[in-house]
Order: C-alpha cells, then structure tokens, then sequence
C-alpha cells in the first residue's frame, strides 16, 4: 500500500486558532475579552518556553493574557492563596498552573482548588467527572487536540478498535473515555500489558503516549491504522523522536501524525478554545 498521508498538526492548529480568535473578536464586540492566567512557580527551563509560547498564543488569539511569575520558595498555601484569589476575578476565564511544580508542592491539591469552570485544563475533579460521565466540561487539551485531528481527516471512531498506549490524566485516560463518546471500542494499554505488539496488530487507530522512544515498532501496525504519537522524546544528539518508529509504521498506516509538527501544536489550540468557552458561557 501507499505510505501514510501525514496529519499536519501545524495547520489544523492554525485553523483552530483563527476561529478561536474570530470568537474572541466575536465576545469583545460584547464587552468581554476571554481572559487567561498561566501561573508559573520557579524557573524551571522547559515551562518557561511553554509558557512563553502560551502567552504568545493568547496574545495573538486576542485574550487579555498574563503570567504571574512565583518564586520556587513559595508554600502550598501561598499557591492556593493565588489560586483562590483568581477563582474570585470575574475578569478570568482560564487559570492554568503550568506543571510540574517545585518539589514539595501537591499539584492534585492546586488543581482541586481551581474553579471548575476556569480549569481549561479540564484536570479538576468535577471535570473528570463530567468526562467519564459523558456530561459537558472542559475537556483536556492533548486529548482533546487528538480528536479534533481526526475529525479534521475525516476518520470516524464509531465501531472503530481503538488501542491507547498510556494511562496518565492527561493523555490516555481522558482520550479513552472520548473515544467511547464517539461508540468506539477502546482498550488501554500499559508497560504490564501482556503482548503489546500482538494488541496493536489488532487496532484500527493507535493512541501511543507513554514517553519511550519508538517503543511502537513499525511492524507492529495493521496496514490502513491511524497512528497518532503523542510522545516527543528528544535523544542524545537532540533529535526529536515519538513514541512510533515513524518511518517504518508509515509505510503501513493510512494517516499519521509526525513528531514534532502533529499532536503537539494542538494542545495549546485546544487550552485556548477552552478559555474562549469558558468566556463564552461567563457572557451568557
């Protein structure tokens, strides 16, 4: 068969950003301006690019955007303090506390402070909840990000095998119970997974998003699967590699999504189309 076609993560990004700020321009002839908050604590490398490129894309989406800056000293209390104040802002639509957090800090605790209705994360447990519950909520953005490309490519989940490699919150979990939204017939995979490979071979769309380099093997993909790899994993020598060995699992997939240029770019689409829905419903 022909080599996958691959799935441009970047240009979909690009289109759902452009509605997001037509929405955004939509609003602000009402008076609102979807307004997110990044806050970040400590001076970690890696989250000070993420946020950067958040705030950027906050900017040009049109948001009234900041960054609150705390020293890695800060208490738990202290970031619940901040985290309590900006629930009580009517001006904010979106909190997101960039992770992972200093030592000694409990995430799960700030996120379970978060207002459910600003968490455009989609981590609180209320919506989770509302996820497995199949009751609106903001939704997690990788997740999220993953259903909208295969939406964008036409690939129907219904009656579809869907195998998701990984069990986090933000990934593998949240993707499944999205995945059983759309009537598909998903299994979870693990690292205790009895024959993986024999699992994938089975599959109709792959999900892979555990953080080991090209653990998928090529030959481990039915010919005509959908693969989307969530992982970026960068190896000694700075090259950037997934979770798929992607050139050989290309030369069997329909659809495929690249690392980098694929799942990535999504994430920061969705967490600014949650910020516009949680604005919008604030303007109701």
């Amino acid at each position: 068969m022909s080599p996958a076609r691959r799935i441009d993560g970047k240009a979909i990004a690009a289109d759902v950003r452009a509605d997001v700020r037509r929405g955004a321009e939509a609003l602000a002839a009402r008076g609102v301006k979807p307004g997110l908050v990044v806050v970040l604590v400590g001076d970690d490398p890696a989250s000070q690019v993420y946020v950067r490129n958040k705030d950027k894309a906050a900017h040009e989406a049109g948001f009234a955007v900041r960054t609150l800056t705390l020293p890695g000293t800060t208490t738990q209390d202290e970031l619940e303090r901040v985290v309590a104040e900006l629930n009580s802002d009517r001006a904010v639509h979106g909190i997101l506390v960039q992770m992972p957090l200093p030592r000694g800090l409990d995430a799960q605790r700030v996120i379970e402070r978060i207002d459910p209705r600003k968490d455009v994360d989609g981590l609180t447990p209320t919506n989770v909840a509302a996820l497995v519950t199949g009751r609106p909520g903001l939704r997690p953005c990788t997740p999220a990000g993953c259903l909208v490309l295969l939406d964008r490519c036409d690939v129907p989940l219904e009656g579809r095998h869907v195998v998701v490699i990984g069990r986090s919150m933000l990934v593998g979990k949240p993707f499944a119970f999205l995945a059983l939204e759309r009537n598909a017939t998903v299994t979870i995979a693990h690292s205790r997974t009895t024959d993986l490979p024999a699992l994938v071979r089975g599959a109709d769309v792959v999900v892979a998003a555990v953080g080991r380099p090209e653990l998928v093997r090529g030959d481990w993909i039915r010919p005509g699967a959908v693969v989307l790899d969530v992982g970026i994993n960068r190896l000694d020598g700075g090259r950037l590699v997934g979770d798929v060995e992607f050139t050989a699992a290309a030369e069997r997939a329909s659809w495929i999504t690249p690392v980098p240029g694929g799942v990535g770019p999504m994430t920061i689409a969705m967490l600014l189309s949650n910020t516009l829905e949680s604005a919008r419903r604030d303007a109701r």
